[in-house]
């Protein structure tokens, strides 16, 4: 859950090329392929594939060249969907969604309409929930009706619905500032056990708290938040660093090729 955000969270976001820091323009919308994945953020006539993102945070998005393609074919919008059970029932539509970033997989969706009358306005329902997600709506259990939760308790846990300051010090712990940035990438190694893991995010939350003025409470919860997804911690700087070395090898064929 550690990589997990709103599409309405970043709608809007600038996305930055990682490697000049010029903007690529704001985010305008998300996109899911054939196998129900994000897996484009688009932009205008802009559209940025998810393997290559570095990064999604303090309202920006980071990109790894190359970072601009054209309209990939058999793309879907998710945002507005209508939503369906088996028998073809309408029963509202996605209000909103959540999904890891990284790997592009859905982690909850936000429901409006008649299905969630009872929650007040919107309700959860989870992947596990979804029969089909077709061009132009998603398709629901049978039983899942009963077994829905309102938006504030479906979704407690999730790092999107964290406070924006415990977000950030959960940026600054886990992705750095300064002369310290991507100091937990350097330190953490796949190979590490989850108690070692768990000492070198205190050592670096302390080194935050020595050199800041954050709120204790606010600290010690974005601290016990990545002690917690420590083994998701360690998965996403294992697939940035395989990101990074597969975006400067497409950099580096390019320019030879430029060259040749």
């Amino acid at each position: 859950m550690l990589n997990v955000v709103r599409r309405s969270q970043i709608i809007g976001w600038m996305a930055i090329d990682s490697s000049t820091a010029n903007s690529l323009g704001e985010l305008e919308e998300v996109w899911l392929d054939d196998s129900g994945r994000i897996a484009y953020f688009s932009g205008g006539e802009t559209y940025l594939p998810v393997e290559k993102i570095a990064g999604v945070g303090m309202g920006a998005v980071s990109v790894y060249y190359p970072s601009v393609e054209d309209r990939p074919e058999n793309l879907r919008c998710l945002h507005e969907i209508t939503v369906e059970s088996t028998l073809g029932e309408p029963l509202g539509w996605v209000e909103d969604f959540l999904f890891d970033w990284q790997t592009g997989k859905i982690s909850a969706y936000i429901v409006a309409g008649e299905i969630a009358d009872r929650f007040g306005s919107r309700s959860v329902l989870y992947p596990e929930d979804v029969e089909e997600i077709a061009i132009d709506k998603v398709i629901i259990r049978e039983d899942v009706k009963h077994q829905l939760e309102a938006e504030s308790e479906g979704l407690k846990g999730f790092f999107s619905e964290k406070s924006q300051q415990v977000q950030h010090l959960v940026h600054i712990i886990g992705v750095g500032v300064a002369r310290r940035r991507h100091r937990l990438h350097h330190v953490i190694s796949p190979s590490d056990k989850s108690e070692v893991v768990r000492v070198k995010i205190k050592e670096v939350s302390d080194e935050v708290a020595a050199s800041t003025n954050h709120p204790h409470h606010a600290l010690q919860e974005a601290t016990e938040f990545l002690q917690e997804q420590w083994h998701s911690l360690q998965q996403s700087i294992a697939r940035a660093g395989d990101r990074a070395k597969s975006s400067l090898d497409a950099a580096w064929k390019q320019i030879h090729q430029t060259k040749s």
